[in-house]
């Protein structure tokens, strides 16, 4: 199955927005899938549908903006390094 997320920012500025996010985002089953940083990526990197992640110039400037979301954003581009199912997009 292919999918587009458009990152909204405004949903990972904390630990528990973002495991939140990301949970419903991805779809993930397991409950220990967003606990942190690693998990994050450790799931991402398990992720076999095809998913593009969109990124608009404003959302870039938000996830900049927070030092959280910027890791965040660091994982997922890792997870897409090592995910070929992973792709980050940059769109106006």
């Amino acid at each position: 199955m292919y999918r587009q997320i458009e990152l909204n920012p405004n949903r990972i500025t904390s630990k528990e927005d973002m495991q939140e996010y990301m949970m419903e985002t991805f779809m993930f089953e397991e409950e220990y899938a967003c606990v942190n940083l690693d998990a994050l990526f450790d799931s991402l990197c398990e992720v076999t549908d095809q998913v593009d992640i969109i990124l608009r110039p404003d959302a870039i400037t938000k996830i900049c903006e927070n030092e959280y979301a910027y890791k965040v954003l660091l994982v997922l581009g890792r997870a897409g390094e090592d995910n070929p199912n992973l792709r980050i997009l940059f769109r106006r």
